[in-house]
C-alpha cells in the first residue's frame, strides 16, 4: 500500500506545483509585450539636414525657389462631335539655379488611350469601349529670345518632352510654348472629366483639359511620374486666362472670375449676379423655370464665349450645360474680404433637401476653413452637379448629381477643402496623396461640427470610419492587417481595398490624435496654421511637414511619424493591476499598465469612485521611453470602484477588454 500512497502524494504535489506555475504564467502573460522602446524612440529620424532651400524648422529656406507657368487658353466645345479644341500659350519661367536643356509637360487626356499605362494598373482596367485617342496635337512651337520655331518633341504616355535648341537659362529665363490641339471628351468613363445626359441637356465636366507643365523642383528635378489614376496632380503656380466658346444656350461655370458677364448673361441675370455678391442668402441667377426659356440667354443663336481669369493658381476646370440652374451667395472672409459661393445643377437635383442648399453648404465650409486655417484666396467657388461625383480643382468642385442632405454637405466640405490641400499648400499628390487627402479629411471633421450649429455633426464615419463607428476602433483592423501598406506608400501602388484607409482615414485620424491626445488643440493649431502659411503657393515635402509640426509645437514627434506614417505599429495598453496602497483608499491606488504592442501613446487613466465621482490622470508618451511596464499611484479622494485606461476610447487600442479593472 505504501507505494500507492506515495504516488498519490506525489501527484498532489505535482498538481499543486503546476497550478502555481500556471497562475504565475497567467500573471506573467499579462505583462508579455512586443514593445521595444529603442525601436520607437531611436534617434536620427530626419536622415537629411535642413538646407538653404528647405530649412531645419520645416519652412522654406532663404534660397527656396520654384518655377512658374502662366497660361493663355482659348477653347471651343463642339457638342455634336463631343470634341474640345483649343490653342494654348504657356509662358514658362525658370527660376531654378539650373539651365534646362529640355522641358516636360503633362498630357492627362492620354490616359484614355488604349495603350495607356494606366490601363494596366490592377483595378483600373477599362472596358473595351472606354477609350479615346487622347490629345491630338496639331502644332507645337516654341518662342525663345524673340524667335519662334517648330518644337522638337517626344510623347511618352501622359508626358511630353520638348527638346530645346538652346537651354533655358537659370534664374529667370523665360520661354513660350504654343500648342494647338483637340481631343474627344470622354463619356461617363472619364471619371474626373466627362459628359452625361439630364432632362434638359448634357452636362459637360471639363478638367485636365490642357497640356500642363510638369514641376521641376529641388527634390526630384523634373517630376515626370505618369498619370495612372490614384496619384493625382502636381502643378506649378501661375496666372491662367482662359476663354470657352460654347453654343448660345449653354451656361459655363469655371474656376476664377468671370470677366465678361455682360456678354454672356442677360441684364436681369447680371443684376442678380451682382446682388448675390452682397447677400448672405442664396439668390437665384437662373431659376428652374428659366432653364427651358430662350429668354434666359442674351442671344438665341450661334455661340457665346465665356472669359475667365484666375491668379496664382495651379489649374482650372469648368462645367458647361444648357440644363444648369444657377444660384449664388456672398462668402464672408476674415478682414472684411469677400468671395462668391455658386452652384450649378439640373432640375433633377433641385430642392432644399438636395442641391437647393449647395451654395449654403459651400459658403459655410469656406467661411469655417478661412477663419480656422487660412483665408480663401479666390474670387469665387463653384459647386457643379454631375457624375464625377466628388472631384476637386481650384475654385470648382464636381459633386454628385444625386447627393442630398448630409452626404451633399460632407462631399462639398471635403472637395472645397482641397483648395487648402493641395491647391494652396501645393504638395505633390502624385507621390504623397496623404498630404492632400489626409489633411483635407482631417479638417472636414471640424467643419461638420460647426456648420449650422452642428446640423450634420459629427462626421466620424464615411470619409473616416468605413464601418460607421468610433474611428479609434475602426482603424485597428486596418493597422493590424499584415497586408496593409503604410501611409508613405506611393498612391498608385496602393490597391483599391486600402486606398481610402491609408490615403484618407489613417492620416486624418493621425492628425486628430496629434491635436486631441498628443499636443493639445492650441499647440497643434498654432503649428499647423504656421505650416499652411509658410507653404502657401509653394511645394512642401513630407519632411517639411514633420519638421514644421515639431518646431511649431515644440515637441519631438519622431516616434509618432515612425510608428504611424512609416509603419503600421499596433497599440495595446493593458491594465494589469489596480489595488489600494496599504489596503486603504487614503493612500491612493497603485496601478500597473503594460504596453503590449510596438506603438506607444500618451494615455489617460480614470478612477470611478463609489460616490459617483471620477478622477483622471494623464501620462505623457515619455512614460514609455524606457519601459514596457509602468506602475504609478493615483491619489484618490475616496473609495473607488474601478480604474480604466483611455476612458474616452480615443486611442486605437487593439484590445479594450484589458482596459478596466475593479479596485482590489
Amino acid at each position: 500500500m505504501k507505494p500507492k500512497y506515495f504516488l498519490t502524494g506525489a501527484s498532489l504535489l505535482l498538481a499543486l506545483t503546476l497550478q502555481a506555475q500556471k497562475k504565475d504564467r497567467k500573471a506573467n502573460d499579462a505583462e508579455v509585450s512586443n514593445y521595444i522602446p529603442s525601436n520607437l524612440f531611436s534617434p536620427a529620424f530626419h536622415t537629411e539636414k535642413g538646407n538653404e532651400f528647405h530649412a531645419v524648422n520645416g519652412e522654406p529656406g532663404p534660397k527656396y525657389w520654384q518655377n512658374r507657368a502662366d497660361y493663355l487658353l482659348k477653347a471651343n466645345i463642339d457638342t455634336a462631335t463631343k470634341t474640345l479644341s483649343a490653342t494654348e500659350n504657356i509662358t514658362y519661367t525658370n527660376n531654378s539655379p539650373d539651365n534646362l536643356q529640355y522641358l516636360w509637360l503633362q498630357l492627362d487626356q492620354n490616359t484614355y488611350k488604349k495603350d495607356a499605362r494606366s490601363n494596366f494598373v490592377t483595378g483600373n482596367e477599362p472596358k473595351a469601349a472606354d477609350h479615346t485617342t487622347g490629345y491630338q496635337l496639331e502644332s507645337v512651337s516654341i518662342m525663345q529670345s524673340g524667335k519662334t520655331e517648330i518644337a522638337n518633341y517626344v510623347i511618352t504616355d501622359t508626358r511630353m518632352q520638348i527638346r530645346l535648341p538652346r537651354a533655358l537659362t537659370a534664374k529667370g529665363g523665360k520661354i513660350s510654348l504654343l500648342i494647338k490641339y483637340h481631343y474627344t471628351i470622354p463619356g461617363a468613363f472619364g471619371a474626373r472629366t466627362d459628359y452625361t445626359d439630364t432632362k434638359n441637356g448634357k452636362i459637360y465636366e471639363i478638367a485636365q483639359w490642357f497640356p500642363r507643365m510638369c514641376v521641376y523642383d529641388d527634390s526630384q528635378g523634373w517630376d515626370t511620374l505618369p498619370f495612372l489614376g490614384s496619384g493625382e496632380f502636381y502643378c506649378e503656380y501661375g496666372d491662367i486666362d482662359y476663354s470657352v466658346t460654347v453654343p448660345w444656350d449653354m451656361i459655363v461655370a469655371g474656376s476664377g472670375e468671370l470677366v465678361n458677364p455682360t456678354e454672356v448673361l442677360t441684364a436681369k441675370q447680371v443684376a442678380r449676379y451682382n446682388a448675390a455678391k452682397n447677400s448672405d442668402k442664396t439668390i437665384m441667377i437662373r431659376s428652374a423655370e428659366e432653364v427651358t426659356q430662350a429668354s434666359s440667354r442674351p442671344v438665341n443663336k450661334g455661340t457665346l464665349t465665356w472669359h475667365f481669369k484666375m491668379y496664382n493658381t495651379r489649374d482650372v476646370a469648368f462645367g458647361a450645360s444648357k440644363a444648369f440652374i444657377w444660384d449664388a451667395a456672398r462668402i464672408n472672409l476674415p478682414g472684411g474680404k469677400k468671395s462668391l459661393s455658386m452652384s450649378v445643377y439640373p432640375v433633377e437635383s433641385a430642392g432644399n433637401d438636395a442641391w437647393g442648399r449647395s451654395t449654403e453648404y459651400l459658403k459655410g465650409a469656406i467661411e469655417h476653413f478661412s477663419a480656422k486655417w487660412f483665408t480663401y484666396p479666390y474670387p469665387c467657388a463653384v459647386n457643379e452637379a454631375g457624375i464625377a461625383a466628388g472631384m476637386e480643382y481650384p475654385g470648382i468642385l464636381f459633386d454628385g448629381i444625386t447627393d442630398k442632405t448630409k452626404d451633399l454637405f460632407w462631399v462639398t466640405a471635403h472637395e472645397i477643402g482641397h483648395n487648402w490641400f493641395p491647391m494652396i499648400v501645393g504638395s505633390n499628390e502624385r507621390r504623397f496623396a496623404w498630404m492632400d487627402e489626409g489633411f483635407n479629411t482631417f479638417i472636414d471633421v471640424y467643419a461638420s461640427d460647426v456648420f449650422n450649429k452642428g446640423e450634420y455633426a459629427p462626421k466620424r464615419d464615411g470619409e473616416y470610419a468605413p464601418g460607421g463607428g468610433n474611428p479609434a476602433d475602426e482603424i485597428v483592423p486596418i493597422i493590424s492587417d499584415p497586408e496593409a501598406p503604410v501611409i508613405m506608400t506611393a498612391p498608385d501602388a496602393i490597391s483599391e481595398k486600402y486606398r481610402h484607409p491609408m490615403t484618407y482615414f489613417k492620416p486624418a485620424f493621425g492628425l486628430i490624435l496629434l491635436r486631441e491626445q498628443i499636443l493639445g488643440k492650441d499647440r497643434f493649431d498654432y503649428a499647423f496654421k504656421n505650416y499652411i502659411s509658410k507653404w502657401a503657393y509653394k511645394h512642401p515635402r513630407p519632411d517639411d511637414f514633420f519638421r514644421s509640426m515639431e518646431n511649431g509645437a515644440g515637441e519631438d514627434l519622431s516616434w509618432f511619424w515612425r510608428g504611424w506614417y512609416y509603419n503600421n505599429y499596433s497599440l495595446d495598453l493593458a491594465l494589469t493591476k489596480a489595488r489600494y496602497v496599504k489596503d486603504s483608499p487614503a493612500y491612493g491606488i497603485e496601478v500597473t499598465v503594460v504596453n503590449k504592442e510596438p506603438m506607444a501613446m500618451p494615455f489617460t487613466v480614470e478612477v470611478k469612485l463609489k460616490n459617483g465621482g471620477r478622477q483622471r490622470m494623464y501620462l505623457p508618451v515619455e512614460t514609455w521611453l524606457q519601459n514596457k511596464v509602468t506602475t504609478f499611484t493615483i491619489n484618490t479622494t475616496g473609495a473607488a470602484e474601478s480604474v480604466t485606461i483611455d476612458p474616452d476610447n480615443a486611442l486605437p487600442d487593439l484590445n479594450r477588454k484589458n482596459n478596466t479593472l475593479k479596485v482590489d
